[in-house]
């Protein structure tokens, strides 16, 4: 990636959301999704694990366009056949799944990758295989995802310091303590039940985007 696209990227990755339907209730996806959107979301992935093929392409069909109407891109967790097949913008990819490379050549030069680490070593390696940017953590205790790996925030940051590419945080963060990860060298951070598990998804989105923002001013 260049490095003017680089520097896009890396601007877009302030707020990163991450679906989960745990936390619907009565609601609907797109619902929910849309009211984060209009709150300030900066950069939208699609996590399922249980759908169907079709149900999957069509949710990420209509969630890649929702994602359009607010200029921000969308991504699809490890599925990278539906990735491919929807347009998204890329596909993010933990430790577990295809490797980097192979993502890379399957959805060309064009097309975001980002990549889940845990050290310096797979960061390092990321990188190499032609990830954009890449997703640390968890950094704090979570309980959206049951094999979280736990990061410190001294590993944070020698990743940051370690890679040239966009780097952002995963995992437990909320509007409370996302200002400890101040001065680590991320650009954004990602979350699923700080905005979805809100009851006003909306109100949650905005106060922390303005938490992220000014924890990057920090930096």
């Amino acid at each position: 990636m260049k490095p003017e696209m680089r520097n896009r990227l890396a601007g877009s990755l302030l707020l990163y959301a991450v679906t989960d339907r745990h936390w619907l209730g009565e609601r609907s996806l797109y619902d929910v999704v849309r009211e984060s959107l209009e709150g300030g979301v900066t950069f939208l992935q699609l996590r399922e694990k249980d759908l169907d093929a079709e149900s999957f392409y069509e949710e990420a069909v209509r969630l890649r366009d929702m994602a359009g109407e607010y200029g921000i891109p969308f991504v699809v967790n490890d599925n990278v056949d539906i990735a491919v097949r929807t347009g998204a913008d890329g596909v993010h990819v933990g430790q577990s799944d295809m490797e980097a490379g192979n993502v890379r050549k399957i959805i060309g030069p064009d097309k975001i990758l980002g990549v889940s680490a845990q050290t310096v070593e797979q960061a390092v390696l990321a990188e190499r295989r032609g990830a954009d940017y890449l997703g640390v953590g968890a950094v704090f205790p979570t309980g959206s995802k049951d094999d979280a790996d736990s990061v410190s925030i001294e590993t944070l940051k020698a990743i940051c310091e370690a890679v040239s590419i966009p780097v952002i945080a995963i995992g437990g963060i909320t509007g409370d303590n996302v200002s400890r990860l101040a001065g680590s060298g991320i650009c954004g951070i990602a979350v699923i039940s700080a905005i979805y598990g809100s009851k006003n998804i909306h109100e949650a989105t905005v106060s922390l985007k303005r938490a992220a923002e000014e924890m990057v001013r920090s930096a």
